[in-house]
């Protein structure tokens, strides 16, 4: 006999709101299962009222939209949480980005007026730093790249080893310099446009494509950051996905030296 469940005493949805934060300096070695308990902890430091999930065990209706890897800065991540009472979104901003430790800061807020959120995370742009790198090294690496048809590489997927075109799914590869002071040591910059594909193709997995291309192999580890995602243009550009809201966007300040 099929065990009946109990009613749910939980309050409907009466609003949803959707943020747009940064994971900066140390805070981007922590895990998405990690932020998002942080995350949680914050709504309950702060008050939100949040609306639960039926069932036997219910939880805050949060959803996240495309994460970025662990190891990885960002600029641009999204969430949309669901509430049982009605707040301004900038109370909502301000409040939770107090509650969370400086390093995960919410940038923005924008109550929900259309569907297919996550649909319009189309693409991202990345900025990766290569220290160590020589800039006409890696432009040399970026020119053998765009002009390959195909750029297959090995990922681990939960399926097992998977071999993985990452051509196709780069929207703009670019080679930058950044401009040395004396006996500082080189440091070169990619640019990538990446289109959101399944499997996810991440910076690390470029970079394993231009080892195996030509060979670049960064003496030490890459910073990546993430600087945008959203909605992809016909010119390649990137638009935010809150921007398609019909109600304004507020936006926190972010701290001095960031890029928003």
């Amino acid at each position: 006999m099929t065990r009946r469940q109990p009613e749910s005493h939980q309050e409907p949805v009466v609003q949803r709101i959707r943020l747009r934060y940064a994971r900066r300096g140390p805070l981007r070695f922590t895990s998405h299962r990690d932020f998002a308990r942080a995350f949680e902890r914050a709504v309950a430091r702060a008050q939100v009222p949040v609306a639960f999930s039926h069932g036997f065990t219910p939880h805050p209706r949060i959803s996240y939209v495309g994460a970025a890897p662990t190891g990885t800065s960002s600029e641009a991540e999204y969430l949309e949480i669901a509430l049982r009472r009605r707040v301004e979104p900038e109370w909502l901003r301000a409040a939770l980005d107090a509650a969370l430790p400086p390093g995960l800061d919410v940038l923005a807020a924008v109550e929900a007026g259309t569907s297919g959120f996550a649909e319009r995370v189309e693409a991202s742009h990345w900025r990766v730093e290569l220290p160590g790198v020589d800039p006409e090294a890696l432009r040399q690496a970026v020119d053998a790249f765009r002009a390959a048809t195909e750029v297959p590489v090995e990922r681990l997927t939960k399926q097992g080893r998977r071999r993985v075109d990452v051509r196709s799914a780069v929207v703009r590869l670019a080679a930058e310099a950044v401009p040395s002071e004396v006996g500082a040591a080189q440091c070169a910059i990619l640019d990538l446009v990446v289109r959101q594909v399944t499997p996810t193709v991440r910076p690390d997995d470029i970079l394993s494509g231009l080892r195996v291309m030509v060979g670049l192999e960064p003496p030490v580890p890459a910073r990546a950051t993430r600087l945008a995602q959203g909605t992809l243009t016909e010119q390649g550009e990137i638009v935010d996905p809150l921007l398609a809201e019909h109600v304004q966007v507020v936006t926190g300040a972010p701290p001095a030296g960031t890029t928003a």
